[in-house]
Parts: C-alpha cells; structure tokens; sequence
C-alpha cells in the first residue's frame, strides 16, 4: 500500500498524459450496419456457415480476442481491488474500465452485422467465458502492474495481426483503432512499473520475473483456449516468436531492466532467472518458427 501511495503523482501524471493523447471514437462508426439482416427469430435467415466473410483462422482469432474482450467485469474487479478506487488510481481504473468496454461491443457488432461467426454459438461462448470469469490469484499490486504491462502489449499486436487476417479492409481499421487503446493503456501502465523500479529495484525486478515466467493470455481459461492459440500461432497472427521479440523484449528494454545497477541480492537474482528464461523462451521461439517453415514448405511442395 504505501507503494501504491508513492505512485499515486506518477498515476495522476500520467493519466493526464493519457487524457491528452487518447482520441474519441464511436464503436457504431465502425460496422457495415447497411449489410445487416433480420436472423429467422424475426422472419430472416439463420446463420450458415457459407454466410461468413472470414476464413476459419480469421474466425477462430477475432473470437478469441472479443471473448477475452467479455470478461472486462473480472479484469475491472481485479484491477479495482489491487490498485483501489479512491484518488488518481481510482480515476484510471474507471477510464481504463470504460475505454475496454468499447472494445468488445465494436467486434460483437461487427461480427453480428457481417454474420461473421455464429452468433448463437458466439454468445453461448460468452455465457461460458463470463461465467468462467477471471482471477489472477493472490498477485502483488506490483506484480499486477508488471503483468498488464506486457498483457496490454501483447493485445494490441493480437488485435493488429488478426484484423490483418481477416482480408477485410473495415475490420482492419477496426481493430488497429482497437490496438491504438491498448498500445495506450500499455504505455501508461509500463510507465508505472518504471516509476516502481526507481523506487523499489528488488522487489520491482522480482515481481517483472514472476510474471514474464509465469505470464499467460487472460483468454487462456476459455474453452477450447489451447486448440486456438496453437491455430492462432500457426496463422503467424500471435506466437512464440513475437511474443518474446515484440512483447517481452521491448518493454524490458525500455525499462532497462540489464542495464540498472542499483539492485542488491534479491533483484539481481530475479534478473539472472529472468535472463535465463529468455534465453530458453528463444530457443523455442526459434524451433517452432522452423518447425512452421518446413510444415509450409512440405505443403508447398
């Protein structure tokens, strides 16, 4: 608590930043409303699977982003309950809260209108996916901090190569209007961590440890989640490789987490665990990125 009291002029900062930076948008400008059709409970059509515009790989990853999108009430209990609601900490967590909100109704709305999935499927997926709900367990407030600052990151590239696959031209621009928000939360909250380290090194270093280690998608609990991601990773939409080279790599780079020098013990144990993992983690970045290679090659051939 008295960290989180610390950071409290580093929050009111940088939310002022975020104020100043963050654009208006309107979920409703960016569906085809006009493409649109009544479904049989109103006298039209039912879902077909021939109705979709996406190919499967495209579907499989915008259900996985927009369900991860619907457990936003378990995400904002969680950040609420680590970081408050009084003051600066609790003015982000409502902004924070209400701009993700935008998120999921967008790709719901658009899903719908171009029937891009099933929506009687889709919506069951959610009933299960909220119910599930999510809970990161006991995480430290600075563990929390460390954690969405790479979670954050990694949406925004999720979002940005799914609308790529997707070969739609408004779903493209949809979601990158979706990773700008999340390339924004992700900056305020690295930030944060940045102020963290200055303050507390050790225990800074080891909370950014554990949770690299340890980190995991916020989707994972979904059903099903495992067979996505492996799909999803394939497509090259969200995989091993960028995880470590566009998500890991550079925000520890920003903060300079192998470069500091005023760690004592503790800190440069965790940093010495955490480059260990590293190397491993690219290790097998590189053996799947191969492995991926040659499958394509064979079936080119």
């Amino acid at each position: 608590m008295d960290l989180l009291c610390e950071l409290e002029p580093v929050v009111a900062a940088n939310l002022d930043r975020h104020l100043a930076l963050a654009k208006e948008w309107h979920p409703h400008d960016y569906v085809p409303w006009s493409r649109g059709r009544d479904f049989a409970f109103l006298g039209g059509e039912d879902w077909r699977p021939e109705d979709s515009p996406l190919d499967p790989v495209a579907r499989t990853a915008m259900v996985v982003n927009l369900l991860t999108e619907d457990n936003l009430p378990s995400y904002h209990r969680e950040i609420a309950t680590r970081f408050g609601r009084d003051g600066a900490w609790g003015q982000w967590v409502g902004r924070w809260t209400a701009e993700e909100g935008r998120h999921g109704i967008a790709i719901r709305d658009y899903l719908t209108v171009t029937r891009g999935v099933d929506p009687v499927d889709l919506e069951r997926a959610r009933m299960a996916q909220m119910m599930t709900g999510y809970d990161s367990g006991d995480k430290t407030p600075l563990q929390t901090l460390a954690y969405v600052s790479f979670q954050e990151l990694a949406t925004r590239v999720s979002h940005r190569n799914t609308g790529r696959a997707t070969g739609c031209p408004l779903a493209e621009q949809l979601l990158s209007r979706i990773a700008t928000d999340e390339n924004l939360h992700m900056v305020f909250y690295r930030n944060l961590m940045a102020a963290a380290l200055d303050i507390d090194p050790d225990q800074a270093m080891e909370a950014i440890r554990d949770e690299v280690v340890g980190f995991a998608m916020p989707g994972a609990g979904m059903a099903d989640f495992t067979r996505s991601s492996v799909i999803i990773a394939k497509a090259g939409i969200y995989d091993l490789r960028q995880h470590h080279d566009e998500v890991i790599a550079p925000v520890l780079r920003h903060w300079r987490v192998f470069e500091r020098d005023d760690l004592g013990p503790r800190g440069e144990q965790a940093r010495d665990e955490l480059a260990a993992f590293l190397a491993d983690l690219d290790a097998r970045a590189t053996r799947f990125v191969e492995r991926r290679e040659r499958v394509a090659a064979r079936a080119a051939g």
